[in-house]
C-alpha cells in the first residue's frame, strides 16, 4: 500500500516546542558569539558519566556543538516534514494514517527541541566553566539528558498502541 500524503497543521503543542528549542539553540549560538573574546584558550570540551572534565581542547571545539545542533535540526525538521517515510505497524492504513502521522511527528519534534536544549546545556556548562563561573551541571545530567531523550518516545509508543 502506498501511504497517503496528508497535511497536517502543527500543533500549539510542537509550535511551543520549537518557540523554545530555537530560541535556547540560537540564543546559545549568540551567547558563545558574545563571549567568544573572553573564552580562554582551553576550554572544556568532554565530560565523563560524573559530569566531571575529562578533556580539555581549543574554544574552536565549542563550535562542533553548535555545528551538530545545525545538522540534527535540519535532518529532524525534514523527518517532521514527511511523516508518511515513518516506519509505522501493520495495522497502518488509510483511515487511522492522519493518527500515525500526527503521533510520529509529534515524537520527532519533541526528540529534535530536546536535542536543541541538551546542546544548549552542554555549551553553557562547557563556557561556565572555562570562565570560572560553576563546577558544571554535576553527575545527574548525563542520566536527565538520557531519559529526556527517550521518554517522547515511550510515550509515542503507548500512544501508538492505542491507535486503532
Amino acid at each position: 500500500m502506498e501511504r497517503p500524503k496528508i497535511k497536517i497543521p502543527k500543533t500549539r503543542g510542537e509550535w511551543f516546542c520549537d518557540s523554545i528549542g530555537y530560541s535556547l539553540y540560537i540564543g546559545s549560538i549568540l551567547f558563545l558569539a558574545i563571549i567568544w573574546t573572553r573564552l580562554p584558550e582551553t576550554v572544556p570540551v568532554h565530560f565523563n558519566a560524573l559530569g566531571e572534565v575529562d578533556r580539555w581542547g581549543s574554544r574552536l571545539e565549542l563550535l562542533i556543538l553548535p555545528g551538530i545542533g545545525t545538522f540534527i535540526l535540519a535532518l529532524m525538521q525534514t523527518l517532521e516534514k514527511f511523516p508518511e517515510t515513518h516506519n509505522y505497524p501493520k495495522r497502518f492504513n488509510k483511515l487511522n494514517a492522519k493518527a500515525f502521522y500526527l503521533n510520529s511527528r509529534k515524537m520527532v519534534n519533541q526528540v529534535k527541541n530536546i536535542c536543541l536544549v541538551i546542546f544548549t546545556l552542554i555549551l553553557f556548562e562547557s563556557v561556565s566553566i572555562a570562565l570560572g563561573w560553576g563546577n558544571g551541571f554535576g553527575k545527574l545530567f548525563l542520566s536527565i539528558a538520557i531519559m529526556s531523550s527517550f521518554i517522547p518516545i515511550l510515550f509515542m509508543i503507548v500512544r501508538q498502541k492505542k491507535i486503532k
